[in-house]
């Protein structure tokens, strides 16, 4: 081993090893591009001649074949080493962004082009994102793994942050397909840093007895866990109706009674603000009652559709989506931290894809039912009724006797070492 190898692994932490640094790394490059492409993408529709409804159907392309592969790539994931399902996947979106930034640079793009080659994005991402997470959780080992999970998480908000608000300048200075441009790039270096992952020390994966079979086994997983699926069904609720809140009913009502997008915009980023804060919290806090702890901490994301529903001034809202976006990252860190402890390491993925599944699979009808709802029974009545969908599925997620009592294990270990070097010295403070 080189002296500059032990030079660099004495300044990291314990729980940081190299393939952590890529993968958090990675993470906020893509995080950097993505969010800012999301305003890109709404622009360029728009900049071509379409409206409010074209948009919704670029937004809803990229979503279904996201619901629709979410949980083959799971089972990929797990079948296949994860690190190539990434890169193959951050491959996928960076020609399927450049095409989208050439189109829009070159000419006027049709909509059915914009669609496909944002459907083409969504599947990328269906594959990635269980990959990704099971790639994470493999990785970390030791009782640091929480702070880990929200200094990874840090950079993904922080990320996301930023990229928004630097999208959103970008378009306006040079235009959509540049900002598109920007996020293909994004993906390639995102890629290329997860090429480098080192998974030598990762056993090779056992033949399965099919696609099938390992979707029913993933399920078994998920379905003799009470916590896990009573979670999974209470955030598919809660991210349905923030989803409506967020992206139908916010806008109106800032147009109607808060000045406009500017203010918008504004509450937007204080929820933003808010989980990197809450992720900052994280790296510090440790508490024994994981799930309970994290599932209380999910209440207060009925405050911003109550803000709305009266509605507040905006520095009132601006306070209830901070506190929100703090307290939710609370319950993510608690999460990855007992996905972590509890899910088998070669099953990660496949349980990442029906978590993944669960969060997003009624967000499309929770949108497509938002405007009816507000005609039947008014807008702040429909907001009123998303603040108590929230607290209702959160109360009764507490009824669960696994989610109350499951505890936090410092003995716990990952299956495998971060890194090979990695086994020479104590891992996150043990040994």
């Amino acid at each position: 081993m080189t002296r500059s190898a032990d030079s660099s692994r004495a300044r990291r932490p314990a729980w940081a090893s190299r393939n952590y640094g890529l993968l958090t790394a990675a993470a906020f490059v893509t995080n950097l591009g993505s969010n800012g492409a999301v305003i890109a993408a709404a622009f360029a529709v728009l900049e071509a001649g379409g409206d409010s409804g074209d948009v919704g159907l670029v937004a809803a392309a990229r979503t279904l074949p996201l619901v629709v592969f979410l949980l083959i790539g799971g089972a990929v994931a797990d079948r296949l080493p994860r690190h190539r399902v990434m890169v193959a996947a951050n491959t996928l979106n960076c020609v399927s962004q450049g095409a989208f930034a050439v189109l829009v640079l070159t000419g006027e793009p049709r909509l059915w082009q914009m669609m496909l080659l944002t459907a083409l994005g969504g599947t990328g991402h269906a594959f990635f994102s269980p990959a990704a997470e099971g790639m994470l959780l493999s990785t970390v080992s030791g009782e640091q793994a929480g702070r880990a999970f929200a200094v990874f998480r840090m950079a993904m908000q922080g990320a996301a942050l930023g990229g928004a608000a630097l999208g959103g300048a970008m378009v306006a200075a040079v235009g959509p397909g540049w900002v598109l441009a920007a996020d293909a790039v994004a993906f390639a270096a995102a890629g290329s840093l997860r090429a480098l992952l080192d998974v030598s020390h990762i056993p090779a994966r056992a033949p399965g007895a099919g696609l099938l079979a390992d979707l029913r086994d993933g399920w078994r997983e998920v379905a003799g866990r009470p916590w896990l699926w009573g979670i999974v069904v209470q955030f598919s609720v809660a991210n349905a109706v923030l989803g409506a809140a967020d992206a139908v009913y916010g806008p109106l009502v800032a147009r109607d009674h808060l000045g406009g997008a500017g203010p918008w915009g504004v509450a937007l980023g204080f929820f933003g603000a808010g989980t990197v804060v809450g992720a900052l919290l994280m790296t510090r806090w440790k508490p024994q009652r994981l799930l309970f702890t994290g599932i209380l901490c999910v209440f207060p994301l009925a405050l911003p559709s109550a803000a709305l529903a009266v509605p507040v001034s905006v520095p009132v809202l601006c306070t209830a989506m901070f506190v929100a976006g703090a307290t939710v990252e609370v319950f993510g860190v608690s999460w990855m931290t007992a996905l972590h402890q509890e899910i088998p390491e070669e099953k990660l993925s496949r349980v990442s894809a029906y978590d993944w599944f669960g969060s997003v699979a009624l967000m499309p009808l929770a949108a497509a039912l938002a405007g009816p709802a507000e005609s039947a029974f008014g807008r702040d009545a429909a907001l009123w009724g998303c603040a108590g969908l929230i607290a209702v599925v959160t109360a009764l997620v507490l009824c669960v006797p696994d989610v109350r009592n499951l505890r936090r294990n410092t003995k716990h270990i990952t299956q495998a070492p971060t890194d090979p070097a990695d086994t020479e010295r104590p891992v996150g403070g043990l040994g």
